[in-house]
């Protein structure tokens, strides 16, 4: 059986390498696979280090954008070592389910639900970076009765304080804000400060949708004549 290796961004917050750990665990039992996660940034085992010892494996890219490290980075070290990369998770439906769950979740905890959603993306300047944000935000705004608008913490804008200062303006007074991030750090720390918001959804990566996701992606590159898991 290949060995599937997770490609995380990486954060220095300890919660963040916690919860790719459960999304780890949670695919090692869907899949049956060795499952090893590596780091493109912050904190190790780096990528190059974790595919050295591991040519040929299936590096699904824990990443909900197209930006610069699933385009150029991760494909460039993956050719070294032979290794197959999927598709990341950007555009997919159970990404956006698993948004819409982490919303009402939030939006039950703060007493009821909002009456407008601000999608924050982490935010890249590369042509189609932002991709994963937008198609997410279009998907959950199709399951809501309400205005969803995007906003992006890093790179461009608007902010998340510039969203939700919009939606307020526009009379709006009970504004949440979905995290569309995979792990705890910097960003979704950013948004659980902000002032004038009902609500901020957690962080996605140990939602069992994404599991799901993930090894499903592993299981359509290394086992091409396997029944595809359901994933939404």
């Amino acid at each position: 059986m290949r060995e599937l290796v997770l490609a995380a961004h990486g954060s220095a917050v300890v919660e963040a390498a916690a919860a790719t750990a459960r999304l780890a665990g949670a695919v090692r039992r869907l899949t049956g696979a060795p499952v090893t996660v590596a780091y493109l940034d912050h904190r190790p085992p780096s990528l190059p280090a974790v595919l050295a010892g591991r040519p040929g494996a299936v590096v699904v890219p824990l990443l909900l954008g197209d930006g610069y490290h699933r385009t150029v980075d991760v494909p460039a070290v993956a050719g070294r070592f032979a290794c197959a990369v999927t598709p990341g998770l950007r555009g997919e439906r159970a990404v956006a389910l698993a948004l819409y769950e982490r919303l009402r979740a939030a939006e039950r905890a703060a007493g009821g639900p909002a009456d407008a959603v601000v999608v924050a993306g982490a935010g890249s300047s590369r042509p189609g970076g932002n991709d994963g944000t937008l198609v997410a935000a279009g998907q959950l705004g199709r399951l809501l009765a309400v205005p969803v608008s995007v906003a992006y913490c890093s790179a461009v804008s608007p902010s998340p304080a510039e969203a939700v200062a919009r939606a307020r303006a526009d009379g709006f007074r009970r504004v949440a804000v979905a995290a569309h991030l995979l792990a705890p750090g910097r960003f979704s720390r950013g948004l659980e400060g902000l002032r004038d918001v009902c609500a901020v959804s957690a962080p996605l990566a140990d939602h069992p949708r994404l599991a799901r996701l993930v090894a499903a992606r592993y299981e359509a590159a290394a086992l091409p004549e396997a029944v595809p898991l359901r994933v939404a």
